[in-house]
């Protein structure tokens, strides 16, 4: 009998689901961070501690008989791919990004953009059953429109209305307290990871404060110049996935068709596992 094993891992957490020959889900679990440009040692782990629990539930099989795809924030890093490979235990394993497996999933076979907005960002363009990912560089120099880059703009934004030049608000003086003032707010920024940051976003899309309205406008402005860019003068469906994705596709409703999601980035990890025999 033959297993497979997908895997969809990003900056939040890491999820497992491992099918019979027939397509059919026996088993799942889940786990920590598996975004592998960021710590490739931890999201090994966790691929594998989410691995185990979903052959747990199954109750049967063992992690060298899987035939595994694994959807991966950060894959696009060919360094940290080959390191997490040889690490692997798994009878077949192929490695994409993220974006390709949650594209897999939300599109099927049709033509359209994937929108991921999580902790980190990154699109898709599938056009002819040929995909294509664009963006997703990392919290650094790219993952535009993203939790971790919202949550970093508000911190920034925090330290500037504090020196004054600009104005304040109910929520950046709530962050410069939470923190600690500004020398707490630099701390926490030299050490936090993506998914710290993340964590401030749900309070900037959530509306209601003018900085907070103020910095998701400029992240949905630069997300709509983005889809526009890879539209280049068609008219596809946009698929918008992730933590963020439907207030991405509240504001921007009207310009494109936005559709709902077929699967998720597990459900194509999975299609695509059940592909490599």
């Amino acid at each position: 009998m033959s297993y497979f094993l997908g895997i969809d891992g990003g900056g939040t957490g890491c999820r497992a689901a491992i099918a019979d020959g027939s397509g059919r889900i026996i088993g799942e679990g889940a786990s920590g961070p598996a975004n592998i440009s960021t710590d490739v040692k931890t999201a090994c782990a966790n691929i594998l501690a989410a691995a185990r629990a979903a052959l747990e539930q199954a109750g049967r099989g063992h992690v060298d008989e899987l035939t595994a795809v694994l959807g991966l924030a950060g894959a696009n890093v060919t360094a940290a791919t080959l390191s997490l490979q040889s690490m692997l235990p798994f009878r077949r394993t192929r490695i994409v990004t993220d974006a390709v497996t949650a594209a897999t999933g939300a599109l099927g076979a049709d033509d359209g953009i994937v929108a991921a907005m999580g902790t980190g960002s990154v699109f898709a363009v599938q056009i002819g059953g040929e995909m294509r990912q664009y963006g997703g560089r990392g919290f650094l120099l790219g993952d535009e429109g993203s939790g971790a880059v919202l949550g970093r703009a508000l911190l920034s934004e925090a330290l500037r209305a504090e020196d004054g030049f600009v104005p304040m608000s109910p929520l950046l003086q709530a962050v410069l307290d939470e923190l600690g003032g500004i020398e707490g707010v630099i701390s926490f920024g030299l050490r936090a990871r993506p998914a710290e940051f993340a964590i401030f976003a749900p309070r900037i899309v959530a509306g209601g404060d003018p900085a907070a309205e103020r910095l998701f406008d400029s992240a949905v402005a630069e997300i709509r110049a983005m889809i526009d860019t890879l539209q280049a003068g068609r008219d596809l469906p946009v698929v918008f996935l992730g933590g963020l994705g439907a207030h991405y596709a509240h504001r921007l409703q009207g310009l494109w068709p936005i559709r709902a999601p077929k699967g998720s980035g597990l459900d194509g990890a999975l299609h695509l596992a059940r592909q490599e025999v």
